[in-house]
């Protein structure tokens, strides 16, 4: 009889459950002290002539118990719990442990799967350290593009794959909603919001000039009238040249931001920024849930000012012995901790950088209680690894508890032509834009499809395409087939069964079958490596490969046979496939279509 071992249990799992259990038996009956905990791997075998799975416990409780390796492997076999499933052990050189497993448990993952339902593969919710991770946090002063995109796929997809692999996960994003960028953004506001009271006014060369400008200052005219105009000759005079005048761009840019506050004054200064902020927080917010990316906090930036957070943080640092002061400016000692060079936190003139920002919003992050900080960055902020772990070890944190990963550039191709993007002009490609080129679930399946360490050449014909050359088309489309074939069946008044389906899949001997459960079964470790890795692209190309190996089974066999035993079987195959593949593309950020 089969020991009360739920099916759901991947296989790599049950070896080490058996395992683990051997060593609890061993040391209760006093035949093996182990001063220690003992941590091994179950990994797949070279060479099938040893068997399916090797396990290096020996050699790891060796250490601990100062006993030679192969006394150890033979007590750990001897105390081994039996299982259906496993048909042969053995001990192979200095002590590795070989597991065969048994002729039927191949066809069991078809109950592995259909017990687990869509967490086949994942680990038990809560069984590993909570983390906090962020990404996008792209600064609210326009729409978000088809950079911004590939992060938001990448981030939000990683955070799915973190709570599959047992992680309790909490998803943020961090709202730059202070500093020069969102002044910029206020003052190109104020002068699209000028021109429409017939000011004529100059935009400054370091402006932003996208029609999502005019259409804040519109809505702000509305809602306002004329509150906040002042005369064209008023707002100019004086100012530095720009840099088509000859001049300074940022120093142009800056003396505006200062007339517009000293105009203004302090109401209406920040009526015309949040004005700003709040139109284009809100688009972003509606633009990723459109993209199926959510949230559970939106943190603000300005509010690690007004907490006192930022006080808190530099108060630790300092406490710690880890600032000094040098022309006026106050500077922590980065390179004390690998970084290339020391970080300014307090300017001369008394204001806070945007570096004493990150360091509370990372002290605010861990103080919260999560085990790890993700953060999830552009390539081009590669800088931010030395400078992050740097700050933790200032304020007596573990840098091993903050994590980056590094999501490269993606470069749209149409036409075989590369589509070309300026973010400052405005006439870059919106994330809204390629949605609805190609569909939320294209965008977000090609995204993750290649390594995040990648340059992605995303291939705008390619993802439109309904063909099995689109990645994204042939799952949903496989998915389908599947859905379709059980209305077949329906139709056709031959019932699926699932109970005889069940009991009769040691029926599934067929090459193509076998092969498929083989891939089957090895999904739970394509999951554990997906996490381990922070790699999302490994579960698009396992459901890849499942997929074309289940059209190849379903290609060469007659699924809907007369023979109920034969026809549960195949169709409870097929019905775990398409379990496994909704639970992947779900995973991805992808919907499972019924029909197509």
């Amino acid at each position: 009889m089969r020991p009360p071992c739920p099916a759901c249990v991947p296989v790599k799992d049950l070896i080490r459950g058996l395992v683990v259990q051997s060593l609890a038996d061993l040391q209760a009956s006093g035949k093996l002290t182990l001063g220690a905990p003992v941590s091994f791997t179950v990994e797949r075998t070279r060479d099938k002539s040893h068997g399916d799975f090797a396990c290096n416990v020996a050699m790891q409780a060796a250490r601990v118990a100062g006993r030679k390796p192969r006394e150890i492997a033979e007590l750990v076999v001897a105390a081994l719990p039996a299982h259906v499933d496993v048909s042969e052990v053995a001990i192979a050189g200095p002590g590795f442990i070989n597991f065969r497993l048994s002729p039927d448990c191949l066809t069991r993952t078809v109950l592995r799967v259909l017990d687990a339902d869509q967490r086949y593969g994942f680990a038990p919710a809560g069984s590993r350290p909570s983390i906090i991770i962020e990404y996008v946090s792209a600064n609210p002063n326009g729409p978000l593009h088809v950079g911004h995109g590939r992060g938001a796929s990448y981030g939000a997809t990683l955070a799915n794959l973190l709570e599959a692999g047992g992680h309790t996960v909490f998803r943020e994003y961090y709202v730059n909603d202070a500093g020069r960028q969102m002044d910029i953004l206020a003052v190109s506001v104020w002068l699209r919001y000028l021109e429409l009271g017939n000011a004529a006014v100059r935009f400054p060369d370091n402006g932003y000039k996208g029609d999502y400008v005019h259409g804040i200052a519109r809505d702000l005219r509305l809602q306002i009238g004329a509150k906040l105009h002042h005369p064209a000759d008023v707002v100019a005079a004086e100012l530095p040249p720009d840099e088509t005048q000859g001049g300074s761009k940022e120093l142009h840019v800056d003396a505006l931001i200062a007339r517009a506050k000293s105009l203004l004054g302090d109401d209406d200064y920040r009526l015309l920024f949040e004005s700003g902020l709040k139109s284009c927080l809100a688009d972003i917010k509606d633009d990723l849930a459109e993209f199926g990316v959510s949230y559970d906090n939106w943190f603000s930036e300005r509010s690690l000012s007004t907490s006192g957070a930022v006080k808190h943080a530099i108060e630790t640092l300092q406490a710690k012995g880890h600032m000094y002061e040098k022309d006026g400016a106050q500077w922590f000692r980065a390179t004390d901790f690998g970084d290339e060079k020391d970080r300014v936190v307090v300017r001369e003139n008394g204001a806070t950088t945007y570096f004493a920002s990150d360091i509370a919003y990372l002290q605010n992050k861990l103080e919260r209680g999560f085990d790890k900080a993700v953060y999830v960055l552009g390539a081009d902020h590669h800088g931010y690894i030395a400078r992050l772990k740097a700050v933790a070890q200032g304020l007596g944190l573990d840098p091993d508890k903050i994590e980056i990963p590094l999501v490269q550039f993606a470069i749209l191709y149409e036409g075989g032509q590369r589509v070309q993007m300026s973010t400052r002009a405005g006439s870059f490609v919106t994330l809204r834009d390629l949605r609805k080129e190609v569909g939320k679930d294209a965008a977000r399946f090609f995204y993750v499809m290649r390594s995040n360490e990648q340059h992605l050449d995303f291939d705008l014909d390619l993802a439109k395409s309904q063909s099995v050359e689109n990645p994204v088309y042939y799952l949903q489309y496989t998915h389908a087939r599947i859905c379709g074939l059980f209305r077949q069946a329906v139709e056709k008044n031959l019932a699926y069964d699932e109970a005889l389906g069940r009991s009769a899949i040691a029926s599934l001997v067929e090459p193509a079958a076998v092969e498929l459960l083989q891939r089957l079964m090895n999904y739970p470790e394509d999951v554990e490596t997906a996490v381990e890795n922070r790699a999302p692209h490994l579960i698009a190309a396992a459901l890849r490969e499942i997929a074309a190996l289940y059209n190849s089974f379903y290609n060469g066999t007659i699924m809907l046979v007369e023979s109920g035993s034969d026809r549960c079987a195949r169709l409870a195959l097929a019905d775990a496939v398409r379990r496994l593949l909704a639970s992947g593309l779900e995973l991805l950020g992808v919907s499972a279509p019924e029909t197509m």
